[in-house]
């Protein structure tokens, strides 16, 4: 009888260690699937180091922005105004001539990146004259050929400097 015991006992043993083994085996080849997910993305995720674009890099710098950061396939643009290279409003009282002057800025920024307004996926409007606006929006067809980008239109006080009325930003996404 004694000799059953042992027998038993031992092969009871000898099972729970298999059967143990065997969930290790399980639970760690699972793990390592994940750690090279993992691995894999945060090598992904180094690749993407920011790629920041002046435009007029003496205006930027002064007021302390960068008018575009580029990150894996996404490019988040400043909002764009209409002033000269020193950083003077152009076209002052003009909220036509200053909407088609940032639109000019943002094509050059867009362009620098290789991109188009095809691959703008977000445009926010801020104006001191909404109505004006509203009169000259319809130029956006222009701009924009194929679809047009989510966003917002939104009237303000105010903008950085008096003589601006109207600021355009830009989110990008930039197909591979």
């Amino acid at each position: 009888m004694k000799t059953n015991i042992k027998f038993i006992t031992l092969t009871l043993a000898i099972l729970a260690i298999l059967s143990f083994s065997n969930c290790n085996e399980k639970i760690n080849a699972e793990p390592t699937a994940e750690k090279t997910e993992l691995a894999e993305t945060k090598t992904s995720i180094d690749n993407e180091t920011p790629d920041y674009f002046l435009l007029r890099p003496e205006v930027e710098k002064a007021y302390g922005y960068s008018h575009a950061v580029k990150i894996g396939n996404s490019i988040k643009v400043s909002g764009a105004v209409s002033m000269d290279d020193e950083g003077n409003p152009t076209a002052v009282g003009d909220l036509e001539q200053q909407m088609k002057n940032c639109y000019a800025d943002l094509e050059k920024i867009l362009t620098h990146y290789g991109c188009t307004f095809d691959d703008v996926v977000v445009e926010n409007i801020f104006t001191t004259d909404m109505p004006k606006f509203l009169e000259f929006a319809g130029y956006r067809a222009e701009i924009y050929k194929s679809h047009f980008p989510t966003g917002s239109w939104l009237g303000v006080k105010e903008l950085a400097v008096p003589e601006f009325l109207i600021e355009i930003e830009l989110e990008v996404h930039k197909t591979k």
